[in-house]
C-alpha cells in the first residue's frame, strides 16, 4: 500500500514528483476552462475574477504540464469557509499566508505520481498580480517566451528533483519581464491621459 503524501519527505515527493517539461497542448486551454466552470459554481459570487496564468496559457510555451489557476476574491472574503469548500471538493492545501489572504491548492499529485490532469490553484484577494502581467508579457513578446523556454530547459538539467530550486532560478527572468510589463503599461496610461 502506497503511503500517504503527508508522510513523504521534501526528497521523496521531488522524487515522486519531478520537474517535467511539455510541448505546448492545446488542451491545457480545455482542462482550464473545465476547472474554472467548476470552481464558478463551487465558489459563486466569491469569485471576482478567474485567470488561466503560468506557462500553459501562453500559446506554443514549452511547459510543466501543470494548468495554474489564479481565482482572485474580495478583500472581505471568508477564507477559511472558501479553504472549507475546496478541500471538501478534493483540492490539497499546499500553502497558507492568512495575513495576506493567500491559498495554494493543487489536484492531481497521487501517491503514484502525476495523475492525467494536474492543476495548482492559487486563490488570491483582489489586486494586480504579476502572475497576469508576466502572461501577457510572454503572449505579447514570442521572443520573451522563447527565452524563458530557453532557460527551463536548462534549468531542468540541474534542477529536476529540485522544483524550489528551479522555481527560484527562474525568479531574475520573470522580475525582468513584470518590470517590463509594468513600464510599458505606465507609458501607456502616462500617453493617454
Amino acid at each position: 500500500m502506497s503511503r500517504a503524501l503527508s508522510e513523504l519527505t521534501l526528497e521523496e515527493l521531488w522524487q515522486l514528483f519531478p520537474i517535467e517539461l511539455a510541448e505546448h497542448n492545446p488542451q491545457w486551454r480545455e482542462w482550464y476552462a473545465g476547472q474554472a466552470a467548476a470552481l464558478s459554481v463551487l465558489l459563486g459570487d466569491e469569485i471576482r475574477q478567474i485567470d488561466h496564468i503560468g506557462s500553459t496559457a501562453v500559446p506554443g510555451l514549452l511547459a510543466k504540464p501543470i494548468v495554474d489557476i489564479l481565482v482572485q476574491v474580495s478583500q472581505d472574503c471568508d477564507l477559511v469557509s472558501l479553504k472549507a469548500k475546496l478541500l471538501e471538493a478534493g483540492w490539497l492545501l499546499m500553502a497558507e499566508n492568512s495575513a495576506y489572504g493567500e491559498l495554494d491548492l493543487n489536484q492531481g499529485y497521487t501517491p503514484d505520481g502525476f495523475a492525467e490532469q494536474v492543476f495548482h490553484l492559487h486563490v488570491r484577494r483582489s489586486g494586480d498580480w504579476d502572475e497576469l502581467r508576466f502572461r501577457d508579457y510572454l503572449i505579447a513578446h514570442p521572443e520573451a517566451a522563447a527565452e524563458y523556454a530557453a532557460l527551463k530547459r536548462h534549468l531542468l538539467r540541474q534542477y529536476k528533483y529540485n522544483r524550489d530550486a528551479y522555481t527560484e532560478a527562474k525568479t531574475d527572468f520573470i522580475r525582468t519581464c513584470v518590470k517590463s510589463a509594468r513600464a510599458s503599461a505606465r507609458d501607456s496610461s502616462e500617453a493617454s491621459a
